[in-house]
Parts: structure tokens; sequence; C-alpha cells
């Protein structure tokens, strides 16, 4: 008996192994199935006056081919992968956005300050003024083209979002239901395999969205964790996750947080998570870019919008029209929104704010913190860089230094500098170039609105000796700020005395008079002090006014370049050019449109020109494509990488199955032929005893 014993336990034993093997072959295509093998051991051998005698083989287990250490980091690399991935989808949309070509914003408006040149050229003809403003029509119109594009992303990546949200928690359930399977299939003693696979296998999928570290209990059960503490699945019970405005400044920051809701807990309850510990994850890819790259698109076309609408508006208000008029917006006032204030203020105070300088606006936003009422720091987000303030003209300074004016917030018109009321705690966020760029538009229909001439005209003293000429002569709208003791762009500018009727001469007179010691000259008919502009940096003169051929004086608005060596007595007066004594010498002058051209030279856009700011654009973008793709591609070859270390321990290889295959077959025909031997033995046993 104990021989068909040993044969029987034999047979069984490699029943099962050849089941097994079967099994892998079936699944070798079942995403997450590891590979079983049979487990065997031997009988306690039985002991008799020769010695121990074997009993045969025993099934211990099926153990399935598992390494936990390569299925985590194999679950860590696949996030990282699926959130880099994600990022660089969008970023390459984001990236045609600012793409070149003839279609490009970029042309658009090299093709729009070029038309300038024609208008120089002949300042009277209509055709040449027409295509101006065709091609400002057209850049606007591409504007709003990119900041609609935007749009179209932004609501892409928020529809994303709240998919791969549902996803994770009807994953996360899923994951709590197979943990409950597995801690009452573990009661009989041995592993569920298959449903070890399918927590794997969940877990995996959880990863791809969301990256997660996982703790197992003593019962068989694995809590799932994400942003390193929140359990999404704890033992049975699953919690969930949701998309939200950040709990600081609201929907109002333009930006989406990942928010963790405890089980049986509400959508009020929940808790905001860290961006910095998501880890990987299409959610976190997205997020980052949301936060991040998309944040810093619309900055930059946000940024390029104000600064071209601001100079061509400034600098055409400067100039008189075909009509002797003084000359209106090109393109329609852009709006900054007002900052967002903390949802924990106290203060109920308003920040608002208005363009001061477009030459030197930032791509970026700005948050305010109050340690007081006229203290704390801004962050400006675009670098991290901080910026302490002590009190209120401190404030003001630093953000006229980012081409900002603060106001009250007031409904317009608001009252510049008047921001106050602030108390500690207190946080603004301000976000003054998010999506202005789809407010951009013509306003300008006529050729004969374009204001090409100077609203200024010089004449050379009669009786003058020496060999004075003008170079140069423009409205630029540029005075002295004492309070910041710099040189300011308001567009301010103060014309010269018109009396009527007119007076011959009358004007800003510059009288020079000649020394062993230098020339200098004085001032009649201006209203304030003038100003160096070829000094590094602009600095206002003091009387007597040294004369320098080529130095460019800034007085009352308007800036003169003159060239030669005057005589003592000679003069320049600078007169107003609608005045009738000028006649209509406006209609054929060009110098404001050459000051308009001269924009496209002029440093705008972190020290580019208004021609190259695009292209400036561009690279940034471009670069953050670059990095990503490079970022991309590295995890992608870590992930996959890792998987494959992954799966050749838990993988099916289909030439080892079979060779197993034919191993089980042949030792369960021996056992087969072992039980025939028993049988044939116990038969001959019998009869023998029968006799």
């Amino acid at each position: 008996m104990s021989l068909l014993n040993v044969g029987s336990r034999a047979l069984l034993a490699n029943q099962a192994a050849i089941q097994t093997a079967g099994n892998n072959i079936a699944n070798v295509n079942t995403t997450g199935y590891s590979r079983q093998n049979v487990v065997l051991a031997t009988m306690p051998g039985q002991l008799t006056g020769g010695g121990y005698i074997g009993k045969g083989v025993d099934i211990q287990t099926v153990l399935r081919n598992h390494s936990d250490l390569l299925t985590r980091q194999a679950n860590a690399a696949a996030a990282t992968d699926a959130g880099d991935s994600a990022r660089l989808e969008r970023l390459k949309q984001l990236q045609d956005v600012f793409s070149g070509g003839a279609a490009g914003l970029g042309s658009a408006i090299n093709d729009m300050m070029n038309a300038f040149s024609d208008v120089v050229s002949s300042p009277t003809d209509l055709t040449a003024r027409g295509v101006v403003l065709t091609r400002i029509d057209e850049t606007a119109r591409r504007m709003r083209d990119g900041a609609g594009r935007i749009e179209e992303i932004e609501l892409a990546v928020a529809e994303q979002l709240k998919g791969a949200v549902n996803v994770v928690n009807n994953l996360a359930r899923d994951l709590a239901q197979v943990n409950q399977e597995i801690v009452r299939a573990r009661g009989n003693g041995q592993a569920p395999n298959d449903l070890l696979d399918r927590r794997d296998q969940l877990t995996r999928e959880i990863n791809k969205y969301v990256q997660t570290t996982q703790v197992a209990a003593d019962d068989g059960s694995v809590s799932v964790f994400v942003g390193a503490s929140q359990p999404l699945v704890l033992g049975g019970t699953a919690a969930s996750l949701a998309i939200g405005d950040p709990q600081d400044f609201g929907s109002g920051s333009g930006q989406k947080k990942l928010l963790f809701i405890p089980a049986n807990a509400t959508a009020a309850q929940a808790i905001e998570m860290n961006d910095s510990m998501l880890g990987g994850g299409q959610v976190a890819g997205l997020l980052r870019f949301q936060n991040g790259d998309l944040a810093e698109g619309r900055n930059l076309l946000g940024r390029m919008a104000v600064a071209i609408s601001e100079a061509l508006n400034s600098q055409n208000k400067l100039g008189l029209t075909l009509d002797g008029k003084p000359g209106e917006n090109l393109f329609k006032t852009i709006t900054l929104a007002n900052a967002v204030p903390g949802n924990k203020n106290t203060s109920g105070a308003k920040m608002g704010v208005e363009v001061a300088d477009a030459s030197k606006l930032q791509a970026s936003s700005y948050s305010f913190t109050f340690t007081g009422a006229d203290s704390g720091t801004v962050t400006r987000q675009s670098d991290g860089k901080i910026f302490p303030f002590a009190n209120m003209g401190e404030l003001n300074a630093l953000m006229l230094g980012q081409g900002l004016r603060l106001t009250d917030g007031a409904a317009p018109p608001a009252t510049p500098g008047a921001f106050a009321g602030a108390t500690d705690k207190d946080q603004f966020l301000l976000t003054p170039l998010q999506g202005v760029a789809s407010q951009m538009q013509s306003v300008q229909s006529s050729p004969r609105q374009l204001a090409a001439a100077n609203p200024v005209n010089a004449k050379m003293g009669a009786a003058n000796d020496g060999s004075l000429q003008l170079v140069s002569l423009k409205a630029t709208g540029k005075t002295w700020d004492a309070a910041l003791g710099q040189v300011v762009n308001t567009g301010a500018l103060t014309l010269p005395p018109s009396p009527v009727p007119p007076a011959t001469g009358a004007g800003v007179t510059l009288t020079f008079n000649t020394t062993a010691a230098g020339t200098t000259f004085t001032l009649a008919g201006n209203t304030a002090t003038p100003i160096d502009m070829s000094a590094t940096p602009p600095k206002e003169m003091t009387a007597p006014y040294e004369y320098i051929p080529g130095k460019r004086i800034s007085i009352d608005g308007w800036e003169i370049t003159l060239q030669g060596s005057p005589k003592t007595g000679d003069t320049v007066t600078v007169g107003n050019a609608a005045d009738p004594q000028y006649g209509d010498f406006y209609q054929r002058d060009a110098g404001n449109a050459s000051a308009l051209m001269a924009l496209r030279d002029a440093k705008m856009f972190d020290g580019a020109s208004l021609a190259d700011g695009f292209a400036g654009a561009m690279a940034q973008v471009g670069t953050r494509t670059q990095s990503a793709k490079f970022a991309a591609t590295l995890s992608s070859t870590i992930a996959a990488n890792l998987e494959r270390e992954r799966a050749a321990v838990s993988g099916v290889n289909l030439d080892e199955e079979a060779a197993r295959l034919i191993q089980y077959q042949q030792a369960y025909q021996a056992s087969a032929k072992m039980i025939q031997i028993a049988q044939n033995i116990f038969d001959n046993l019998i009869q023998s005893v029968g006799r």
C-alpha cells in the first residue's frame, strides 16, 4: 500500500504541476498575471529497522513568482513616466500657439511694425496708412486667436484631470474590495494568487494617475497612500480625490489643486494636497502644466499684448492726425484685473493695478503677504524671488520696478498709489497678465486717424551764425519722477505755448552761449527741468545747461537732438505743430510715424526688442518643451527597463513553460507506471495468498 500511496501522491503532484504550467500558458497575455509554480515537499519518511523509507511527495502551495521590490520600483517609474508624458503632450500643444512662420504671431507683429516705413516715406498716402491699420487689426486678431487656443488647452486639461481623478476613485474602490476578498481568502491558510495579482494590477493602474506608496498589514491587506501621507485605501475602506481651486485664493487664482476627501467625509472637508508631494502620475504632470507651464504661456502672451498696445497707443496719442488733431488709441485699452484677496483676509482691502512702464513688465504673477499694515513680502512667482518691503512707499516703488502701479482697486477711475488698509497676515495674488491677450482689439478704421506727425516743430533762429543743425525731434511722453529719482514714461506731453493769434517764434526757445569754457544754453517757455537722456541712467540737468553735440535732451515730454557748433546768441525754437504759423506742414511730417517705427527696436521684453519679443517667448516655451521631452524620454527608458526586470521574475516564458510541460508529462507518466507496478505487485500478492 505504501508504494501505491507514493505513486498516487506523485501522480497528483505532477498533475497539479501540469495544470499550473497550462494556466501560465493560458495567461501569457493576461495583464498583471504573475507566473505560478507548484511548491512540492517530501513527505516525512517512515522509520523502519532499515532506516527511514520515503512516503512520496506532497503539494505545499502554489506560489506566484513575485518581487515586492521590483514591483514597487516599476510602479514608481511608471508613475514618473506617466506624469512626464502627460506634461509633454500638453506642452507640445502650447508650443503650437507660439509657433513661427508666416502664419504665426511673430510674423504679424513684424509686418505691423515694418508697415510704418511706407508712412514715413509718404505720410499723406492713405493707402500706406490703411495698410498699417490692417496690420494692426491682424496682429490683434492673431493675439486673440492665441489666447483662445490657450483657453482650449486649459479646458482640455481640466476635463482630463476630472477624468483621471474619477478613474483613480473607481480603482481605489475596487482595490479596497479586493483587499477584503484577500483577507477572507487567507483564512484557509493559502495565498490567493489571482486576487494578489488583481490587487497589484490595480495598484499599477492607480500609479499611472497618482503615485502611491503601499504598506502591508498583518491580515494580508495593503494600504495605499498618496501625497506621501494621505490614505487613499486603508484596508477595505477607500477615500476619494477631487480637483478643485486653491483654498487660499479660490477660483481667482487660475490654478488647480488635488484635493483629498477622507472616507465618509464631505467635499467641504477636503484636504488640499501639496503639489511637490504628489510625485509622478498623470494628475501630477497635468497639474504641473496647468499651474506652471500654462500660466507662463499666458503671461508671455499677455505681456506682449499689453506692451504692444501700451507702446503704440502712447506714441500715437503723442502725434497729430491728418486733420491736425491729437492721435487716439490704436488698440482698445487693456484692463488689468484686481489682485485676488486671500480667503482668510480680515481687512477687506482691495488691490488694483495698472501699467506704469510696459518695457519693465515681467511675465509673472505676484503673491503678497503682509506682516503688518505697511510691511511684508512680495514673491515673484516666475522665479520665486522674494522682495521685502517695510512701508507702502517701498511697496509702490518695488512694483514700479516691475512695470506696474498699484491702485486702490476701486471701479474706474482707480486712484494710483492709493492701495492701503491691509492688516497682518493678509494675502493677495496678483495675476496682471493672465488672459489679457483676449482683450486686444484694434479701434481705428480711418487711415486719417493715424497720428504720423510730430506735435512739435522746430525753427532755427534767422540770425544764427553757427553750424547748429536739428538731428531729431519727437514726442516721447517721458518725464522726471522726483519721488523715484528716475525717468518714467507716463505719456504726459506739455506742448509749447500756442498764443492766439500765434506770435512769431512762439514756443520753447533754446538760446546758446559759447565761451572758451564750452557751450551752454538757456531755456524759455518750458515748464519742467530738461533731462539728459544720453546719460546712463538719464538725469536732470542743472543750469546753465551744458550743450554737447548729439546729446538727447528731453523737455516737457518731447525730445530734441542737435548737432553742430552754435555761436553765442544762436537759438532754436520748438513750437506747437498745430499753430497756424507752421501752416499744414503737419500733414507732410512723419516724425511720429518714425517714432512709432522706432518702437520696433525699443527694449521691451527683458532687454529684447519689441520685434524680437515673440522670438524670445517662443524660445522660452520651446526650451520648456525640449526639457520636458528629455525628461519624458529618460523616464520612459527607466520605466521600460524596470518593467522588463519585473517581468523577468513575474512574466510567463512560453519556451520555459513548454519545457516544463514535457518534464511534468514524463514525471506524470512515470508516476502512473509506478501505480501500475504497485497494482501488479498487489494482485500477485493476493493471488499467492489465495493459493
